[in-house]
This record gives structure tokens, C-alpha cells and sequence, in this order.
């Protein structure tokens, strides 16, 4: 918290006046572009130099510097709010500046560069920074020109991406600050522990199983590391699993909660923006990918602890399911009605608002959740809501001057022909390159200004080599999300390796392996829209259910065990390939993949004793 108490107490009015304004207007409708957009840019902007100070304990000079930029993006956004019948009306492009139009327009990118810095760091403001170069320094754009589309249309800072922060990534994150105040984060690791924990390896199942559930609260990967991690990476070093896995595990279940219907990350609703389609139409696309991801780490953490002879814990130490339920299950409640309002057609922060103004009343029906919930519940919450959504809005307010660069310049069909002319016009290559593309965009910035940059250079460049709209971008969603957890930058295995102390490197390869499956989906949705739910729904289930086994013989072929020994290296081969022909939907590939299949299972379970893997952890505690 801000340093003095007076800040302290105006960093609270601020955050909730945010809270409470965005919950207005999902109830009531927003207003003009310029204004809605503007107000929540102005909030944004006055959190962040309120709790982001130039440096921890800097001294009363550079705070003045703080609040002097403070006071620039007030003035910038003010100018917008007085003069606004002026800007609406004016013919853009066509009539001049007045110096006043450029000085505030100057004083807007620099100040939401320099804020967007403070919250997420260099990354995305270096990258707004080189389009802002190539656009003055490499084309013929004029100045004037520039200044308009980043500050005077809808189609730079204050264009779409910082209306998808401020009308539904704002309500979400407030129902998940809702969520956690309610207590549910204790259900979910409640209700995992209950129906994994005593299994094989059951305590990697339960980080599964919670981290899945956690993303619904949170849409951070690192932050549902930080929740969730210190609970379950100790208890699967305990039973038996070595740190890198466990950190690896932890971090990949964490990850997934980004692209796990019906709450995902925020770039999900920037992709439904984009597409001019409902949010639960991008919630249906991301379903069986999302369920293909999870099996997949759930089957290699069952692997590991089958080749390990890992136990769960017993069930004397683990919450009984149906208690659980009786004592908590109401909490669930929150999420049914946001899944519940976006099919029955309710605009997504509508259900948002809904669904977060239960989630109190609901804690309070019974006794077992009452316990700690007071009008200070309300107030934290309201907080937390505003203070967690300061990434994402800047984070969408930098991405502006991106897409505005690249409108304005043409830069996007320039990319387009770059890379259909480096892939030779193969759409295969062309996906490895925005594969690429995605994995080093996300080591620098978060999910959502990744997935922008994608969709303004890379993404035209695959529809145009003839991949289907919606199959495009959600290629290029799940591999900005990926970045998190593929080295070198893999800042959720970065978190999950600090809290099981484990080598962060072979933490990041170990989190490759568990999830190698959904480096691959992605290509077969591709070239299949059926496991986007796209089509006859017939061949959509053929295709998940094959896609399944397939995602489950990927486990087995790097966890290296399938049925009763450890698998020899042919049979591996024959794993991967049996995946990769299984995972492609197909009549005659699904026919050789699940021959390929039985022959490794009958070789694996009945020809020859083979050998049982020694853990490493099970060697030190049998010394003990």
C-alpha cells in the first residue's frame, strides 16, 4: 500500500468509484465511446501513479514527478471530456491540429507508455515504441496524422482493446475478487483433494483439478501459481514426485486456467471483439482444446506416478467429497449463473454483475461460509477488483498505439505478404512462424498484448493461406498463452520453480513435456475446425474422442510408461505416432493410431517383465 495514510485513503475512494462505475454500467448500459473508454483509462491512469511510484522509496523530487505525470493524464483525458462535441465533429484527417490537439496527444502516449512501464514493465512499451519509430522514421505518414489516430479516433489508445478492459475484463476480475473474499478458493482445493487426492499421484491431480478452477478467479497464470502452488507443490514433493515436476505440473495446470471455458483470460474477450461475435461463442471454440490440454497433464502426472509407484494420500487425511459439497458446494453457484446467463444469451458482463453481487450473499446463506464475511468483504473486494485490472487496461491502452500504427500505415498487409512469402506460401510454415511469433511475444508481456500484436501482423497472413477466421486467432491465443510456461522466459514455472526450489531450467523442460500435446492441437484444429465445435456436431465428438486417446498416448510416449513397465524406446515411437495420427481427426488416421495403440498396450502390459523406474525422491526416503 501507498506510504502514507492519506494516500492510502484516497487509493481506496479511487479504486472504489472504479468498481462501482463499471458495475453501473454493466447494469445500466455504458456511455459514448470516448467518455466510457476515456473514464476508465482515467482511473486506471490515477491508480497506477498512486501505487506504482518511479522507485521504492523515492524521494519527495521524484514523487512530484509522479504526480506532475499524474496530472498530465488527467489533462489529456479532460481535454477529450470538455471538448467533445469539437472531436466528434471535426473531419479527420482532413482538418489541421490545433496545438493544443498535439500537445495533449503527446501527453497521451507518454503517458501511457510510461504507465503501461510502471504496471507490466519494458517489454510492451519498447514494442510501441519501435511501431511509433517505424512509422516517423520508415514510411510517409505525417506527424499530424500519427497524432490523430492515436488520440483523437477510436482507433489507437482509445480504440476496441481498451473497451474490451473496460466493459468486460473490469467485471471479471471483480467477480473473481468477489469469488475470493466468498471463500472459494478453499472449495476448490477442497473439492480437488476430495476426488483425486487419494489416486496415484493424487496430489498432482489435485493441483490440476484446483488450478483449472482457480483460473476462473484469477486469468493470470502466475497468479493462480501463487494461490495455489504453496499448497500443492509441497504435498507433491511429499508424497514422492521430484521438485522440477512438481513445479512443472503446478505451473502447466495454473497456465491452463487462460484457455478453461467459461472464465478465461482476457485476450479471449479481446479475440470476441475482434471477431464481432458473442464471448460464449469464443468460451464454445476454446472448449475441447481447453479439455484436450488438461487431459493431457492429467494423464502425464498419472504416468509419472504409475512408473514411480507415487501413492496418493490416504483418505483418513483427505475431505470427504459429499461433505464438501454440503458445507460449500453452494459456492459454486457464482459460476453456474455466468455460465447460465452467457447461454441464455445475457451480455457477458452482465453475468459478470450478476454473478459477483451473489457470490456474498450466497457465502452468508450457510453457516460453514459465514465466518469472516462483513461489509469489509465488499470493500476489499471492490479494491482488489480495480487494483488487479490496472495490467490488463494499460496493457490495452499500449496495445492501441500498436494497432494504430499498423492501421495507419498499412504495416499489416506489408507483414502479411512478408510471411506468406518466407513460408512459400505453406500454411504449415506460416503457422510455425506465428507459433514462434507468440511464444517470444508472451516472454516480454502479458497474454492479451501478445495475442494483439499476433492478430494485427500474423493472423491475416493464415486466413489469406486459407485457415478458418476463428481457427486463426485461436492459434494464435494459445500460443501467446504457452509463453508462460516455454523457456527461457517461463514466468509461471519461473513462480512454481521458486516455491518448490527447484532448478528453473530443467522446471521449464519438464513443463514442455507434461504439456507437449497442446503444442500440437493447435496445428490439427487448424487444418480440422471440428475440434473447435465448428461443423456437424457428429464429426466434432469423433473427433474429440479420438483426439483424447491421442493427447493421452503423447503422456505416455514422454512420461515413457503405459500399462505395466516402462515403455522401451520403440514403443515410444509407436506412441507419438499413434498421437499424432489420432489427434487428426480422421476415419483411416484414427483406425492406424488405435491399432498402433493396442499393439504398445499388449507389448507394454503382457510381453516381457521389464523394469520399474527407481524415483529419486523414493531412493532418499528408503535411505531415511
Amino acid at each position: 500500500m501507498p506510504p502514507s495514510r492519506a494516500l492510502a485513503v484516497v487509493v481506496t475512494l479511487v479504486a472504489v468509484a472504479m468498481s462501482l462505475f463499471h458495475m453501473y454500467v454493466a447494469a445500466f448500459g455504458p456511455p459514448e465511446a470516448f467518455i466510457f473508454r476515456g473514464t476508465h483509462l482515467l482511473f486506471a491512469v490515477t491508480l497506477v501513479y498512486l501505487l506504482y511510484p518511479f522507485r521504492r522509496g523515492s524521494s519527495a523530487a521524484w514523487r512530484a514527478v509522479d504526480f506532475a505525470l499524474l496530472a498530465a493524464g488527467w489533462s489529456f483525458i479532460l481535454y477529450l471530456f470538455f471538448n467533445y462535441q469539437y472531436i466528434i465533429n471535426r473531419i479527420i484527417y482532413i482538418d489541421d491540429l490545433t496545438v493544443w490537439d498535439k500537445m495533449f496527444a503527446v501527453l497521451c502516449v507518454v503517458v501511457v507508455l510510461d504507465a503501461t512501464r510502471r504496471v507490466i514493465g519494458w517489454a510492451l512499451p519498447v514494442t510501441a515504441i519501435l511501431f511509433l519509430a517505424y512509422a516517423v522514421v520508415f514510411t510517409q505518414v505525417k506527424g499530424q496524422v500519427l497524432l490523430e489516430q492515436l488520440y483523437l479516433s477510436t482507433e489507437g489508445i482509445f480504440g476496441s482493446t481498451l473497451g474490451v478492459s473496460a466493459s468486460y475484463v473490469m467485471l471479471f476480475v471483480l467477480f473473481g475478487a468477489f469469488m475470493e473474499k466468498s471463500g472459494t478458493g478453499q472449495l476448490f482445493m477442497d473439492f480437488a483433494m476430495s476426488i483425486t487426492g487419494h489416486t496415484a499421484g493424487g496430489p498432482g491431480k489435485v493441483a490440476i483439478v484446483s488450478s483449472s478452477l482457480f483460473g476462473t478467479v484469477s486469468g493470470s497464470a502466475v497468479a493462480n501459481v501463487m494461490v495455489d502452488g504453496p499448497i500443492t507443490i509441497p504435498l507433491m514433493k511429499r508424497t514422492g514426485f521430484r521438485a522440477p515436476f512438481a513445479a512443472a505440473v503446478e505451473s502447466v495446470a495454473s497456465t491452463g486456467g487462460q484457455i478453461m471455458p467459461p472464465v478465461m483470460g482476457a485476450a479471449a474477450f479481446v479475440m470476441a471483439e475482434f471477431l464481432v461475435v458473442p464471448y460464449a461463442q469464443v468460451a464454445l471454440w476454446a472448449l475441447v482444446p481447453a479439455v484436450l490440454y488438461y487431459i493431457g497433464v492429467f494423464f502425464a502426472v498419472h504416468f509419472e506416478a504409475k512408473r514411480y509407484k507415487l501413492a496418493g494420500v490416504p483418505r483418513s487425511q483427505l475431505p470427504r467429497f459429499w461433505t464438501v459439497m454440503r458445507d460449500r458446494g453452494h459456492l459454486f453457484i457464482p459460476i453456474l449463473l455466468v455460465l447460465v446467463g452467457l447461454i441464455l444469451g445475457y451480455s457477458a458482463p452482465l453475468a459478470a454483475l450478476v454473478a459477483a453481487l451473489a457470490c456474498l450473499p450466497i457465502a452468508l446463506m450457510r453457516a460453514t461460509t459465514r465466518a469472516g464475511i462483513t461489509w469489509r468483504s465488499v470493500l476489499d473486494a471492490l479494491v482488489d477488483g480495480a487494483r488487479n485490472t490496472l495490467a490488463v487496461a494499460m496493457a490495452c491502452a499500449c496495445a492501441g498505439i500498436v494497432i494504430g500504427v499498423v492501421t495507419i500505415t498499412g504495416l499489416g498487409i506489408t507483414f502479411t505478404e512478408l510471411v506468406i512469402g518466407l513460408s512459400k506460401s505453406s500454411l504449415v510454415l506460416a503457422l510455425v512462424l506465428t507459433a514462434m511469433a507468440g511464444i517470444i511475444l508472451g516472454m516480454g508481456m502479458p497474454t492479451t498484448p501478445a495475442y494483439i500484436v499476433m492478430v494485427s501482423l500474423l493472423v491475416p497472413a493464415l486466413i489469406k493461406l486459407g485457415a478458418v477466421t476463428p481457427a486463426a486467432h485461436m492459434f494464435a491465443f494459445y500460443f501467446a498463452v504457452l509463453s508462460a510456461i516455454t523457456p527461457p522466459v517461463a514466468l509461471a514455472v519461473f513462480a512454481a520453480a521458486g516455491l518448490a526450489k527447484a532448478d528453473m531450467w530443467q522446471s521449464g523442460w519438464e513443463a514442455v513435456r507434461i504439456a507437449a500435446p497442446t503444442y500440437i492441437v493447435p496445428f490439427m484444429f487448424v487444418y480440422e475446425p471440428s475440434l473447435l465445435l465448428i461443423g456437424d456436431w457428429r464429426i466434432s465428438l469423433m473427433a474429440f474422442l479420438s483426439a483424447s486417446i491421442g493427447v493421452m498416448c503423447f503422456a505416455a510416449a514422454l512420461q515413457g510408461f503405459l500399462a505395466g513397465r516402462d515403455a522401451k524406446v520403440w514403443e515410444r515411437v509407436l506412441l507419438l505416432v499413434a498421437a499424432l495420427l489420432l489427434i487428426k481427426p480422421g476415419y483411416i488416421t484414427d483406425a492406424i493410431g488405435l491399432t498402433l495403440l493396442a499393439t504398445v498396450y499388449l507389448s507394454n502390459r503382457f510381453l516381457g517383465a521389464g523394469s520399474r523406474a527407481t524415483h529419486p525422491v523414493a531412493v532418499e526416503k528408503t535411505a531415511e
